[in-house]
This record gives C-alpha cells, structure tokens and sequence, in this order.
C-alpha cells in the first residue's frame, strides 16, 4: 500500500520515532493494541492529548483530533 506507515511492534515497543506520513495513514498490528493516538515517537510539535481508539471491531479507526486514519493489518 503505498504512503502507508507501518507501524511494527518493535517500533511501537521502543519508542522509536515514527516517520512523517503525507496521507497520514498508518497500518498497525495487534501487537500494537490498545491503539491511541498519537502513537509512540511521534513529533512532540504536533501531538494532541492521548486518545484510544477502538479497532478492533472494524479494523480501522480515525483520530478525532489530527485525523489520522489507523487500519488493523493482520499477520
């Protein structure tokens, strides 16, 4: 899927930095739940307070404060 960012649970566990995303949609795992927003390494110039999102049912979910679209990728 281009302009995606995975999201691997390596990079979720450590913090790492999360690369800017012009379509502002990031695939993650369930190794990333409970999923919020923002995620873990993000930029600190752009973050919003931490919201939960709920994607487990649908398998994808939207930011109510930046918009950023999530999608459930399955392994």
């Amino acid at each position: 899927m281009h302009g995606n960012h995975v999201m691997s649970e390596a990079a979720s566990a450590s913090g790492a930095a999360v690369a800017p995303n012009p379509d502002n949609r990031y695939e993650v795992t369930r190794a990333d739940l409970p999923l919020h927003c923002p995620l873990p390494g993000m930029s600190l110039w752009n973050m919003h307070p931490r919201v939960f999102l709920p994607i487990e049912a649908t398998g994808r979910a939207k930011c109510p404060y930046c918009g950023a679209e999530y999608v459930l990728k399955e392994q």
